[in-house]
């Protein structure tokens, strides 16, 4: 049976992708940001995947207006990254677990999870940048090390779901994963915030204290946590800090026992707060 080892939560940052595109991240603005991953990178070679469950946010380029998904599972054999206005990032193409990814959207839809089911998406920054910081430079044989599920969650468009619907999707995704016939190893991937906003009069806001709270919390009160409302987001974390539901999905995949083993959090960033997490997954 397929076993989830771990859950990773990332910032997703565009300029932080930007700046290992261009080869700036030994500049002295970017320095901190990269030397915090480094040890990340370190775990992450010694524990590497067979498949990443990504969960993301799409950034108006796989969808618009005319099409908002609340949850969609992307169950093509492969993903293109996308042009987000100067051209696509020169990173590998995502390849995906076909048969764990159908497998998922199947045991999902049975538990209630009325996902979308997408078998044609590009995937923009908020995949790829997390993809990035934990695997550094691109592998010689210019393929991503694992291979990769990702599921998009609305937080563009309100209403987003709940942090407590996201989480109990979680435990839906764990029960679907670990269902699966195959001896893998998976690892689960929470990303976007921490605290920001990019529009009127509160740009610029970053809430240092509310997000180490909610890194505190979620290690050691998941499910309190995952009761937050979305006024509080908006409130303490910016109009964008709304993209830490996405980190309730991770959370819920987990088991109740896990270990905190790398934390990491970082401002600014490109006017944005970076926060990293690495849970250990315990049987």
């Amino acid at each position: 049976m397929a076993r989830i080892t771990a859950g990773i939560g990332c910032s997703h940052v565009p300029a932080i992708g930007v700046a290992m595109d261009l080869g700036n991240t030994h500049e002295p603005y970017w320095q901190p940001v990269f030397e915090g991953f480094k040890k990340s990178r370190e775990w992450q070679k010694e524990n590497n995947p067979d498949v990443i469950f990504m969960v993301y946010n799409d950034h108006c380029t796989a969808f618009d207006a005319s099409c908002i998904p609340t949850f969609a599972l992307g169950c093509a054999a492969d993903f293109q990254p996308a042009d987000e206005g100067f051209g696509p990032r020169p990173v590998p193409v995502v390849k995906n677990h076909q048969k764990m990814a159908s497998h998922i959207a199947q045991s999902l839809i049975l538990d209630e999870f009325d996902i979308t089911i997408m078998n044609e998406m590009e995937v923009d920054h908020g995949l790829t940048v997390p993809l990035s910081v934990m695997y550094g430079e691109i592998p010689q044989d210019g393929a991503w090390p694992a291979l990769v599920i990702p599921l998009c969650v609305n937080v563009v468009q309100y209403p987003a779901p709940t942090g407590n619907r996201c989480y109990n999707l979680g435990k839906a995704i764990g029960k679907a994963i670990k269902s699966y016939d195959e001896d893998l190893n998976v690892h689960i991937y929470g990303t976007g915030g921490m605290s920001h906003q990019l529009q009127y009069k509160r740009a610029g806001l970053i809430n240092p204290e509310w997000d180490k709270d909610f890194l505190d919390r979620l290690t050691s009160d998941p499910v309190g946590l995952s009761q937050m409302p979305h006024i509080e987001y908006l409130r303490e974390a910016g109009s964008e800090g709304v993209e830490m539901v996405m980190w309730h999905v991770m959370r819920g995949a987990l088991n109740d026992d896990i270990t905190e083993v790398r934390r990491f959090y970082h401002v600014p960033a490109s006017n944005t707060a970076v926060g990293h997490i690495i849970f250990e997954n315990h049987a």
